[in-house]
């Protein structure tokens, strides 16, 4: 079976072209013009992308399926138009164990609907105490060790975890945040928070953390990626330790690139997540940080919850919003409508 989709814009990595796009077997087989198949689909006025690629999502599955599911999350991914979703640890069980990341990459494979690729704990049960068993994570493809949800506080035990994944070709992916900076806090600290009478949450408390562990990644000569950077300062100690040849990548969501902690004074608990909503200037720098190369990828952080744990007071809501379905257009509103991106820079950052 053959299916030609005809007349729309193809995105590829040298610009958009209107072209003929020719599927057999389920697989993209040509692209050209007057091509023919056993099925035609005329596409005319839409657009075509590599599939999109989020390093960054909590399908919840393990232990929270009142939240989500691997099934539905998939769900979300394909109506986004993402083909790959990276499942993060913070399961219940976590994702430290053979027996787990093998139960999501078959449940992810049962849905069918889009690659789900388990990442690791860097730490057992993301305790910060006792590292996985990487070697036995790795023969089952796991390649991204994490601990979100919480960051690595001890720096002996990031800087072996750094040295360890060497030998795996793996990557850290860091959550940046210090938490005896953020005991409690409730949203980004500065003037909002400060008129609101709410819990700061300092932008240093993140940069701190950045700061060490691109330091760290160098001194071992080891692959770091920094999860959902959100300020200016972070932004520039990523800046300076790519211009010293550092092994670093980082990552934005589409809510820190749309949003601001001025939202918090509606007390609608959609807008509360971890890292917190910043201000203007954090925003701005986050999507010349994006469109210059210095954050490499688009991460959503999707991280759904119960109906009852975010339609509650603010400070007793969960963090964490839904991004699957809405990045693109946020990343077209924020990105592409503003000129800072062209098309095939979004495939690029987003596939």
């Amino acid at each position: 079976m053959s299916v030609v989709f005809r007349g729309g814009s193809v995105v590829t990595k040298d610009g958009v072209v209107v072209a003929d796009l020719m599927v057999q077997h389920g697989e993209i087989s040509e692209i050209g013009s007057g091509l023919s198949a056993d099925e035609v689909v005329d596409i005319s006025g839409l657009t075509i992308f590599p599939g999109f690629v989020d390093l960054h999502a909590h399908l919840r599955e393990p232990g929270r399926e009142d939240a989500e599911t691997i099934e539905t999350g998939s769900r979300a991914g394909a109506l986004g138009g993402y083909t790959a979703v990276v499942a993060m640890p913070n399961t219940d069980p976590a994702q430290d164990s053979v027996m787990v990341v093998r139960f999501v990459r078959e449940r992810g494979e049962a849905a069918g609907l889009c690659e789900v690729v388990p990442s690791g704990c860097i730490t057992m049960g993301r305790n910060g105490t006792q590292l996985a068993p990487y070697e036995s994570l790795a023969k089952e493809g796991v390649r991204i060790f994490t601990d979100d949800g919480n960051g690595v506080q001890d720096p002996l035990l990031m800087r072996r975890a750094l040295e360890y994944i060497k030998k795996f070709d793996g990557v850290i992916a860091q959550h940046a945040q210090e938490p005896r900076l953020t005991q409690a806090s409730q949203m980004n600290e500065g003037f909002v928070s400060s008129q609101l009478g709410l819990k700061g949450w300092p932008a240093i408390a993140e940069e701190s953390i950045i700061a060490r562990d691109v330091l760290l990644a160098d001194h071992v000569q080891a692959r770091l990626h920094i999860c959902h950077v959100t300020t200016r300062g972070g932004v520039e100690i990523i800046r300076w330790a790519k211009s010293r040849g550092i092994n670093v990548t980082a990552e934005v969501t589409p809510h820190h690139l749309l949003l601001t902690d001025e939202l918090a004074r509606s007390y609608d608990p959609i807008y509360k997540v971890n890292p917190p909503l910043r201000t203007e200037s954090d925003v701005m720098a986050l999507r010349e940080a994006l469109a210059e190369g210095i954050i490499d990828i688009v991460a959503t952080d999707h991280a759904p919850h119960a109906a009852e744990t975010k339609e509650c007071e603010w400070q007793e809501a969960a963090f964490g919003m839904l991004g699957l379905e809405t990045a693109l257009p946020i990343i077209n509103m924020t990105m592409v409508q503003t000129g800072l991106l062209t098309w095939s820079q979004v495939a690029d950052r987003m596939s």
